[in-house]
């Protein structure tokens, strides 16, 4: 770091890197814009002549050189306290964040809970202030995918986008495996009377899972009751609600798959209150395997969705996409945990 005629000490510029690196400035110029045509002992040289000049990218200049802003936008198209309520989004939010940053890429999170919302920040992300954008929570007639993908921007979904089909790059677990998993472990510990809280209808995982558990039910000889379906929104108090609803309509039933852990915290907890003995009269069965599975008592059986994965993925397909490839969908596996609730 040198000293300016005032006396005040001046951050290191690319120049103090190339000279302590004995390399030229170019070199460094190359290493800081992808690594193209740099070899590896001169890759070497500047990445500890970074660290020992504490050299920072001024990423304004850089943007203004490259045109590209450096920075990747997390979307979430749901209001504000689902955000903070649901512990899902904040493991993906992390994961993102974790495997952007080994590219020194930042991540803004955006949260899209009105139709104002959206417009107004898919204008803002159309504009050239970011780079990508990571979309999470997709419902059916939502436009903000199909409107950024028109705009040419890169984009992953968690999810996959509904009505959309290969026109947008997603990330899921196998919400459909999943479902049949644990609606087959659910009647291998002899539950036939088993009822499903879906997560919303509109968002392929509330559909998927639905699939699944009725497949299963097909597959195994028992009949499919609409009464002992309802519709949650994967919040707790909708999962209480849907219980009650359950109990009301069925109320011999004896095993319940819940679409999400926290759901299922309030889905335990209306049982609970009704008199149910979890799992000795209703087995009780999650999907995510959340913070919220061993919250409850007794601690949830679950489907695990492999989160650091889906995140690995979308930041891996995203800026492959800002590079210029093309990306597809992928689809990850799910596993089975059991614990005491069925």
């Amino acid at each position: 770091m040198t000293t300016s005629a005032n006396g005040r000490r001046k951050p290191p510029t690319i120049h103090d890197v190339a000279r302590e690196a004995g390399v030229s400035r170019g070199t460094v110029s190359r290493f800081l814009n992808g690594g193209h045509y740099v070899s590896p002992a001169a890759r070497r040289s500047v990445e500890a002549a970074i660290r020992k000049t504490g050299y920072v990218v001024n990423r304004h200049a850089r943007s203004l050189s490259t045109g590209r802003s450096d920075s990747v936008a997390f979307l979430l198209t749901e209001p504000q306290e689902k955000f903070f309520e649901d512990p899902n989004f904040n493991v993906l939010l992390r994961g993102c964040t974790e495997h952007l940053a080994r590219h020194d890429i930042p991540l803004l999170l955006m949260l899209a809970a009105t139709d104002d919302d959206r417009r107004r920040l898919t204008r803002y992300i159309t504009s050239g202030h970011v780079d990508g954008v990571l979309l999470v929570s997709s419902h059916s007639g939502d436009p903000v995918a199909a409107e950024l993908r028109a705009a040419g921007m890169p984009l992953v979904a968690c999810g996959k986008p509904m009505g959309l089909g290969s026109r947008v790059s997603y990330v899921a677990a196998d919400d459909r495996d999943g479902a049949r998993e644990m609606v087959r472990h659910l009647i291998a510990v002899g539950r036939r009377r088993i009822g499903m809280i879906t997560g919303p209808l509109d968002t392929p995982g509330g559909t998927d899972r639905l699939a699944g558990y009725r497949e299963v039910l097909a597959e195994a000889g028992l009949p499919h009751d609409p009464a002992l379906v309802a519709e949650g929104d994967y919040r707790r108090t909708g999962g209480e609600q849907a219980a009650r609803l359950l109990l009301e309509r069925a109320p011999d039933l004896d095993a319940v798959f819940v679409a999400s852990d926290l759901m299922a915290q309030g889905v335990v907890n209306a049982l609970q209150q009704a008199g149910r003995s979890v799992p000795d009269d209703i087995a009780v069965g999650g999907f995510d395997d959340s913070a919220a599975a061993t919250a409850i008592t007794p601690a949830l059986t679950t489907m695990r969705q492999p989160y650091d994965r889906i995140s690995a993925e979308m930041v891996r397909m995203l800026i492959a996409q800002i590079a210029g490839e093309d990306t597809a969908g992928v689809i990850l596996p799910t596993e089975l945990v059991v614990r005491d609730s069925a």
